[in-house]
């Protein structure tokens, strides 16, 4: 047997190609594009060493273009949950005792897989199939997924290398074992990367997973999916099904082996299975560990300081970069008085410059919203506020769905602080913005405390530094990523650790070493060179007469 501790260093974030005119990804991501578009993909689950068809097919199509259809997949029932449990477990044993270095090296063959031969392809398949400009795509579905793989390798080869202190006559170790039975892990439409970490973070710590990623995800987790297998995944560790919410969580939360759910979605599905959790906990081996991601109503705080050209870029790319679709995108913002007439000028002018439309064409700043549901809802909001006298309309508000779900990109001022639109998260391409008196910023800091139940993303933006201070201390449990004259978007893995609290989620830190400790049960072994013979202490001796 060979031995030794390897090592793997710390990496560097994967670099943003930018899409520019003549630049050869350009080229390229549009001929995937059109080679993708030009024929019908037969998308299956993966099961184990099987990819499972059926009889229920549902139709993909892309959001800003209802009427193409990319493709179809199968849809499965509770009968195909189980049988994704059972090749989990299957290959539970093997797959636990590979050796670190072999297990690690799959996913960063995974990682080189997607920055070269297969980028092209996952961009391309994200912007299709969840209406991601080329820029959003590469950021997510390239970028960050390359990072959450490189990274979790080394963060995982950094807590394996963590062992306790030793005293003379005894040696002590931990072991960093994965949790006993399976993890269930949930993806949602709007981050290709989520879509790859969730399941490959629990599984980079040698546990066996069932990922269930959303119907509207389908079309680039099966493509992440076919790149693991290449990169030498075991068949059974990670196992890809495609069924409705409730049949998964009846079968999985029902299961003696169910051992953790790694989560991004809504608060109330969130809530409404760790209850479920909960009431079964008396059948499970162990506690299972409940890690989510969930809600967020992300605000902007300006002060009377700050760079009015600053907060509207702020404001434009927080809000309005993939629709507003990202759970950090700013929804609510808080202008100063003696701004607050240049910021809405320069705001309404910017937004009324961004182009909305297909994702093949490349100089559109806006693109659909994911599905109908979304579209029904966000007119819902933007009708309403058209009939109340405390709210009115600045920019945008038209919606159409004749060809595509557009949505345009919309600017709410309201009168009413706790207006609905300041407090319920819309996931779209909405923005509300409430002036407030510009001497009254200590206040207006309490109101953003304690307007929302959520606390995942927020900023500030001030050129006062005794405002930024004030802001950043009294927020503190506002929101889990806090940014300083900048968007509350965009958090890079392995520089701003993503998560929130409150209503938001448990904070575990994706992108951070924090979230791979949830997957890991932790086993100390003593082992004593020297046992004692003896059961009787010094102190038991009588004193000398």
């Amino acid at each position: 047997m060979n031995l030794g501790n390897f090592y793997y260093p710390l990496p560097h974030n994967e670099p943003v190609l930018n899409y520019a005119p003549g630049s050869p990804e350009r080229e390229l991501l549009k001929f995937q594009l059109r080679e993708l578009k030009s024929r019908k993909a037969d998308v299956p689950m993966f099961i184990g060493n099987e990819e499972i068809r059926t009889s229920k097919k549902i139709e993909i199509h892309p959001p800003h273009e209802r009427k193409h259809v990319l493709g179809f997949f199968h849809h499965g029932d509770a009968l195909h949950v189980k049988k994704a449990i059972s090749a989990a477990l299957k290959a539970k044993d093997k797959w636990a005792n590979m050796s670190w270095e072999n297990r690690a090296n799959i996913f960063l063959k995974a990682a080189d897989l997607l920055a070269t031969k297969y980028r092209p392809q996952i961009c391309a398949t994200t912007m299709l199939a969840q209406s991601k400009n080329a820029y959003q795509a590469e950021i997510d579905a390239a970028c960050e997924l390359i990072d959450f793989l490189r990274f979790n390798v080394h963060f995982l080869s950094e807590i394996y290398s963590q062992q306790p202190v030793s005293s003379p006559g005894i040696h002590n170790r931990m072991e960093y074992r994965p949790l006993e039975g399976f993890v269930l892990a949930i993806t949602p439409f709007n981050f290709t990367a989520i879509g790859g970490n969730l399941p490959t973070s629990a599984a980079m710590c040698g546990n066996v997973v069932v990922w269930k990623c959303a119907n509207t995800q389908v079309y680039s987790a099966q493509m992440f999916m076919r790149i693991l297998k290449e990169a030498g995944l075991p068949d059974g560790v990670i196992n890809l099904v495609y069924v409705d919410g409730p049949t998964l969580g009846d079968v999985c939360f029902n299961h003696r082996d169910f051992a953790g759910i790694h989560f991004t979605g809504s608060t109330g599905v969130f809530n409404s299975m760790w209850k479920h959790i909960g009431e079964n906990t008396k059948i499970y081996k162990s506690y299972p560990r409940i890690v989510g991601e969930t809600g967020g109503k992300d605000f902007v705080l300006a002060h009377k300081s700050a760079d009015v050209d600053v907060l509207v870029t702020a404001l434009c790319r927080g809000a309005f970069e993939y629709q507003g679709q990202k759970c950090s995108a700013a929804s609510r913002a808080y202008i100063p008085s003696n701004i607050a007439q240049q910021v809405k000028k320069k705001l309404i002018a910017e937004v009324k410059s961004m182009k909305m439309g297909s994702v093949e064409d490349f100089t559109c700043f806006i693109n659909a919203v994911i599905d109908e549901k979304s579209f029904d809802k966000l007119e819902g909001y933007i009708k309403q506020v058209k009939k109340d006298k405390s709210a009115r309309i600045l920019t945008g508000g038209k919606c159409d769905k004749t060809d595509g779900y557009f949505i345009e990109p919309t600017v709410i001022e309201v009168t009413d602080p706790n207006y609905v639109t300041m407090c319920e998260e819309l996931f779209g391409p909405v923005l509300t913005i409430y002036v407030y008196d510009e001497n009254k910023f200590e206040e207006t800091i309490k109101l953003i405390d304690t307007t929302s139940p959520y606390a995942l993303t927020g900023s500030v933006l001030a050129q006062d530094r005794q405002a930024v201070e004030l802001a950043t201390r009294r927020l503190s449990n506002s929101a889990g990523n806090f940014y300083i004259n900048d968007k509350p978007t965009g958090a890079v893995v392995g520089q701003q650790p993503f998560g929130g609290a409150r209503g938001s989620g448990t904070n575990d830190k994706a992108g951070s070493i924090l979230n791979l400790y949830r997957w890991l049960s932790a086993r100390t072994i003593k082992e004593t060179f020297v046992p004692a013979t003896d059961y009787r202490y010094p102190f038991l001796k009588e004193d000398a007469k």
